[in-house]
């Protein structure tokens, strides 16, 4: 997009939104890598940090190996902020930001409240963690599709066993997250009260649930230790739908986040007051169809590549 119609959209008011696991496709962050020094150097710095061949696995695959929690969510990571750096050479800046479970880390490195290191370290730690709590307490999730997410909360109370709402995307999207038999037994009952979709998802554990206690000491611990710094934009938290208010609110928020639902629909509505266009940075195009599904008058698009990047 290049003459006017790029000063125009340069003009525009952007929200960044940064995915979450299950947007990993092997092949991601390859072109950045091949045409840009800048994201060369990320890449090497993390996976020289990393204990795992990044580029190789997120450039290659396989993708059962890309799909490990502790590999997928640094990669996805990397690729993301990889996106950020790009776009902010090219002078598009945010005026705000959100990213989906894991992606709000990548929106705090893109404020600035965490540096790229300190967001690498937490985001490698949090997926060991959360893998290993899959192996521990093995779960389940899965999506549900055509009913409201206050009747899907109803029938998950009402099961015995541990299962729970983990993301309230879009109107009628929820997931949901827990015990194996518990989450079968929400999927039959969500069948009878008239969903219309129901999908058990291919995750190695029930994120955003109980289940996921192993992880928090440690994760904790670490976020802790970490020195925030201040956030040069809102970036809208998934545990409240709001921006935090302090640089201890956003620790508390991120400890928060990893047994509480993602409030994504919420977080949407709440952003899109405040600009003109929400852009995907990162792979996939997940979040760009839940942003049309929120609200099908609003603009988003997915900026996956380098030729994506090119053309805002």
């Amino acid at each position: 997009m290049g003459g006017c119609g790029g000063e125009v959209l340069k003009m525009k008011k952007f929200a960044f939104l940064f995915p979450g696991q299950a947007s990993q496709t092997v092949g991601m962050g390859e072109d950045l890598y091949r045409k840009d020094l800048r994201v060369r150097e990320l890449y090497d710095a993390a996976e020289a940090y990393l204990n795992f061949p990044l580029k190789k696995l997120s450039f290659a695959g396989p993708l059962e190996e890309l799909t490990r929690t502790r590999i997928t969510q640094p990669a996805i990571f990397v690729m993301s902020c990889a996106v950020d750096l790009l776009l902010k050479e090219r002078g598009i800046e945010p005026v705000a930001a959100a990213g989906h479970s894991l992606g709000e880390f990548s929106a705090l490195i893109s404020s600035e409240a965490l540096t790229f290191e300190q967001g690498l370290r937490l985001v490698k730690l949090r997926g060991e963690l959360m893998q290993k709590a899959g192996e521990i307490r093995p779960g389940a999730m899965a999506a549900i599709i055509g009913l409201a997410g206050e009747k899907v909360s109803e029938i998950c109370d009402e099961i015995d066993e541990i299962v729970i709402p983990a993301n309230f995307n879009s109107p009628g999207q929820v997931v949901i997250s827990g015990e194996v038999n518990a989450v079968s037994a929400a999927m039959e009952a969500c069948k009878k009260n008239g969903a219309r979709f129901v999908k058990q998802l291919t995750v190695s554990g029930a994120f955003h649930s109980p289940l996921m206690e192993y992880a928090c000491e440690e994760l904790y611990e670490a976020l802790d230790e970490t020195e925030f710094g201040a956030s040069k934009f809102p970036v809208f938290a998934n545990v409240t739908a709001e921006p935090a208010s302090s640089r201890e609110e956003i620790r508390e928020l991120l400890k928060k986040q990893l047994l509480n639902p993602v409030q994504w629909d919420l977080t949407i509505r709440n952003m899109a007051p405040l600009v003109d266009v929400f852009l995907e940075v990162g792979p996939g195009k997940v979040l760009t169809g839940l942003v049309k599904r929120i609200d099908n008058t609003l603009e988003a698009i997915p900026v996956n590549s380098y030729e994506a990047v090119s053309s805002i």
